[in-house]
């Protein structure tokens, strides 16, 4: 592991009951990159993701962060390790602005109780958490709809949002978990963007279906197949493997003259 990496993932290992879902699987982010997780439906993306969020609990394996040896985190310590994530939907509460929903992921409001700190606080801490929460939003280039409530916009607005909620503990690693699903091509290309600004705030490791669009943003790719890491490298490295070939495309592994993502 070097000096530059953030996250390190070794020898995971997560089983329910007497199914393997990750075996032996490994991971390294490092500090202002882009790392993309892809692989067919039932690889173990979602999975790992949750292990790294303390939804599941691994079996085995070890984490790192910053070069230190952690237990597995459990979802409330997430915020002091630096680590903030999205879903695969929205989950904005419709009862709140946007503001305040994007206030909502500051590190103090997640291990409290909400509406009793937001409407509680004092005039200068409350300054102080909607002034992040505006910069929040305005990297996800959503400050237009902080006075609105999410169900005036549309879903890729409300997308912008969710990461904004995201952004605002100031993580040092953030977890996207399928961004793209429901885009149309402008707003990938938008989101494109705004995660290569991201790059200089933060690490981002992201799981997406989307496979040409992880290979425009990220640094490294990370491909699961039944739980298991079948490659990992740059996009152009990975999108030539037979094993990947193989499991994007039911080829034959001998098969050659053909890369992921229709591109020759």
């Amino acid at each position: 592991m070097s000096n530059s990496t953030l996250l390190s993932i070794s020898q995971l290992r997560v089983e329910f009951g007497g199914l393997i879902a990750l075996d032996d699987v490994y991971l390294e982010v490092a500090r202002n990159s882009v790392v993309g997780l892809i692989g067919p439906n039932g690889a173990g993306k979602t999975t790992l993701f949750n292990a790294i969020s303390g939804l599941v609990q691994p079996t085995s394996g070890s984490i790192a962060i910053n070069g230190k040896s952690l237990s597995w985190p459990a979802p409330y310590e997430l915020p002091a390790l630096g680590i903030s994530r999205t879903l695969q939907g929205v989950g904005l509460f419709s009862g709140l602005s946007v503001i305040e929903n994007v206030m909502m992921g500051a590190d103090h409001l997640r291990r409290s109780n909400f509406a009793r700190d937001l409407f509680g606080l004092s005039s200068r801490d409350e300054a102080r958490l909607r002034r992040k929460a505006q910069d929040a939003l305005a990297w996800a280039g959503a400050l237009a709809f902080a006075d609105k409530n999410p169900s005036e916009l549309t879903y890729p607005d409300r997308k912008a949002v969710a990461i904004a909620r995201a952004l605002v503990c100031e993580p040092e690693l953030l977890l996207l978990d399928e961004p793209a699903a429901g885009l149309g091509q402008d707003e990938i290309d938008k989101l494109a963007k705004l995660i290569d600004g991201l790059k200089r705030r933060c690490s981002i490791l992201i799981v997406e279906h989307h496979v040409d669009f992880v290979g425009d943003i990220s640094d490294q790719v990370y491909v699961l197949n039944f739980g298991k890491v079948i490659a990992s490298g740059s996009f152009e490295v990975v999108k030539r493997d037979p094993a990947v070939l193989a499991a994007y495309l039911g080829t034959d592994s001998s098969s050659s003259g053909h890369t992921l993502g229709g591109a020759q």
